[in-house]
C-alpha cells in the first residue's frame, strides 16, 4: 500500500524547498520576535497587567487576540499573542501542502503516472501527510528550543510548541479528506480555509462572549484548544491528545476513502457545465474574469470584514496604551502619525496593504499555473497573442488590488466611524490610506511578473521575496531593526496615512519601479519558449 513512499515524500519535499523554508521561517520567527518584542514592550509586572486589564475588558480585542491567562511570564504572554494568528497560518500551511500533493496531483494527470509504476495507492496520501508532518515538527521543536533560549521554562515551552503545531496537524487531516471528496484541488482547498475560516470565527466568539455568552463555542474549534493549553500557567496536556484526535479522524477516513474510490474522480458529485459557453466567455478577458472572479470576491469579502472588525477597536487602542510610552512609541513608529488612534489606523492599513501583495502575488502566479498544466496553449492556438493572455490575468493584480484595498479601506472606515463618529470623514480618510498602499503592492506583482517572463521556473520565488519582505515590514519596527534594512520593502516608503502627510515622489518611484520589472517580464514571455 506504501510502495515507493521513500521516493514521493523527497520528491514533494524538493518541490516544496523554496516555498516551505519560507514559511516555516515566518512560523517560527514570529514566535521569537514576539517574545524579544513583548520583553521590550512590557519590563515589568505592571505593564503586563495594565495590557491584560485592557485587553481582557474589551471584547473586540478579546474576539482578535483572545483573552490574557497569565501575565507572570514572557512565554504566556508569547504563547497569548502568537496562536490565534500563528494558529491559522500554520492550518493554512498544511492544507496547502496535503491539498498540492494529492488532489492537485491527481487533478494534473501526474499521479496517474506514478501510479503506473511501483508505487502503493496509499503512498501518494501518505507521502502528503509526511510533508505535512514534518513541517508541523520542525515548529514543535524549534519554537521551544528558541524559547528556553530566552529564559522560559521547559516544560511550558514544549507545550506552547506543541500546540502550535497540533492546529496544523488537525488541519492535515482535514485537508486529506476533503482531497478525497471532492474533484478539483480548488474546491479541496475551499473546504479546507472555510473550516479554517469557521474554527477562527468560533474560537473569536468564543473568547468575546462575556458572562452568559457562547463561550463555549471556543471548545469547538482547535484554536480555542490551543489557547486553553495555558502554556507556561498550567499546561493542559489533555488538549494536546485532543488535537491529536482530532486529526487522526479525518485522516483515517481519508485512507478508507482513497482505497475504495476512482483515481482522479472524488466522492462529491460535481455539477456539470452548460452543454455551450454563454456569450460573456468570448474572449480572453472574458475567460479571465471568470477564472480569477471567485478569489477576487472571496478576498473583498474578507478585507471588508477584516477592515471593520479592526477599525471598530480602535477606540479600545488608547485604553490599551494607556501609561506604557514603549507600545506607544511602536505604534508611532509603525504608523508614522501624531496620535495614537491614527498611528494605530494607519499600522492596519498598511497590513492590510502587505494582505493584498499575497493576493497580487497568487494571481500573476496564476499565469504560470496556466501555462504548465497545458491550459494557455489552447487560448495561444487562437487569435489570442501573449501580451493578450497575460493581460487577461494581470488586470486582477493591478486592479483587483485597487479592489480589495477600497474594501479595507471602506470597512475600516466604518467600524473607525462607528465608535468614533465621524462615519463620513474616517471613511474617507481610510479608503485613502488603503489606495495609497497599491504602488507597494504593484511592486511586488511585478517582481513575480519578472521572473515568470525570464525564469518562469523560479516563478515560484515570488513567494520567497514577498514573505522575506513583508517579514522585514512587519516585524523590523518592532524589533528596532535599522533603516537600511526597512528600506528593502516597498511599504517603508508608502506615505502613513490617516495622520501622516501625502507625498507623490516615493509612489511614483514605486510605479515607476513596477513599470520596469513588468515590462521586462512581458518582454521575457514575448520571446521565451511557451511551458519552459
Amino acid at each position: 500500500m506504501t510502495a515507493g513512499l521513500g521516493v514521493l515524500l523527497r520528491l514533494a519535499l524538493r518541490r516544496d524547498r523554496v516555498m516551505l523554508p519560507v514559511w516555516l521561517y515566518a512560523l517560527i520567527g514570529t514566535a521569537a520576535s514576539t517574545a524579544v518584542s513583548i520583553r521590550a514592550l512590557y519590563p515589568d509586572q505592571a505593564s503586563r497587567d495594565r495590557l491584560a486589564a485592557g485587553i481582557n475588558d474589551n471584547a473586540s480585542l478579546r474576539a482578535l487576540y483572545g483573552p490574557v491567562y497569565d501575565t507572570h511570564s514572557l512565554g504566556a504572554l508569547t504563547a497569548w499573542r502568537v496562536l490565534p494568528f500563528g494558529g491559522v497560518m500554520i492550518g493554512l500551511l498544511c492544507v496547502l501542502l496535503v491539498t498540492r500533493h494529492t488532489r492537485a496531483e491527481e487533478e494534473s494527470g501526474r499521479l496517474e503516472l506514478l501510479g503506473a509504476g511501483a508505487v502503493g495507492r496509499a503512498a501518494p496520501l501518505t507521502a502528503a501527510l509526511g510533508t505535512a508532518l514534518a513541517a508541523c515538527a520542525a515548529v514543535a521543536v524549534v519554537v521551544p528550543v528558541l524559547m528556553a533560549a530566552l529564559g522560559q521554562d521547559l516544560a511550558g515551552s514544549v507545550a506552547f510548541g506543541l500546540a502550535y503545531a497540533g492546529v496544523g496537524l488537525v488541519f492535515a487531516g482535514v485537508s486529506a479528506l476533503a482531497a478525497q471528496l471532492t474533484g478539483t484541488s480548488r474546491a479541496a482547498n475551499g473546504i479546507g480555509g472555510a473550516l479554517l475560516g469557521a474554527a477562527y470565527l468560533l474560537r473569536a466568539t468564543g473568547d468575546a462572549a462575556g458572562d452568559g455568552g457562547p463561550a463555549w463555542s471556543a471548545w469547538l474549534s482547535p484554536l480555542g484548544w490551543a489557547e486553553r493549553v495555558h502554556s507556561y500557567g498550567g499546561d493542559a496536556w489533555w488538549l494536546l491528545g485532543l488535537m491529536l484526535l482530532a486529526a487522526a479522524v479525518p485522516t483515517a477516513a481519508a485512507y478508507a476513502l482513497a482505497g475504495r474510490r476512482d483515481l482522479g474522480g472524488g466522492l462529491l458529485p460535481q455539477r456539470p457545465g452548460p452543454a455551450a459557453a454563454a456569450p460573456s466567455l468570448r474572449g480572453a478577458y472574458a475567460l479571465g474574469w471568470r477564472l480569477q472572479r471567485g478569489s477576487l470576491f472571496g478576498w473583498a469579502a474578507a478585507f471588508l470584514v477584516s477592515g471593520a472588525v479592526l477599525g471598530g477597536i480602535s477606540r479600545g487602542i488608547s485604553r490599551l496604551v494607556d501609561g506604557n510610552q514603549q507600545v506607544e512609541q511602536l505604534l508611532r513608529r509603525m504608523g508614522g502619525a501624531e496620535g495614537v488612534v491614527d498611528s494605530y489606523l494607519a499600522t492596519i492599513m498598511g497590513t492590510l496593504g502587505m494582505a493584498a501583495a499575497v493576493y497580487a502575488v497568487q494571481t500573476v502566479l496564476r499565469l504560470r499555473g496556466e501555462e504548465a498544466e497545458g491550459r494557455a496553449e489552447p487560448v495561444l492556438a487562437t487569435a489570442v497573442t501573449r501580451l493578450g493572455w497575460a493581460g487577461s490575468h494581470l488586470l486582477y493584480p493591478l486592479a483587483g488590488s485597487a479592489v480589495l484595498l477600497l474594501s479595507g479601506g471602506l470597512g475600516a472606515g466604518l467600524g473607525a466611524g462607528a465608535v468614533l463618529g465621524d462615519t463620513g470623514g474616517w471613511t474617507g480618510r481610510l479608503v485613502g490610506a488603503g489606495l495609497v498602499q497599491l504602488p507597494a503592492v504593484w511592486v511586488f506583482a511585478a517582481v513575480t511578473l519578472a521572473l515568470f517572463g525570464l525564469a518562469p521556473r523560479r516563478t515560484a520565488a515570488g513567494w520567497g521575496v514577498l514573505g522575506a519582505l513583508l517579514l522585514i515590514g512587519y516585524l523590523g519596527p518592532a524589533l528596532h531593526a535599522g533603516q537600511w534594512l526597512l528600506d528593502l520593502t516597498p511599504f517603508t516608503h508608502v506615505p502613513r496615512l490617516p495622520g501622516g502627510v501625502l507625498t507623490l515622489r516615493p509612489l511614483l518611484w514605486l510605479t515607476l519601479v513596477s513599470v520596469v520589472l513588468g515590462t521586462a517580464g512581458l518582454l521575457g514571455l514575448r520571446r521565451r519558449d511557451l511551458a519552459g
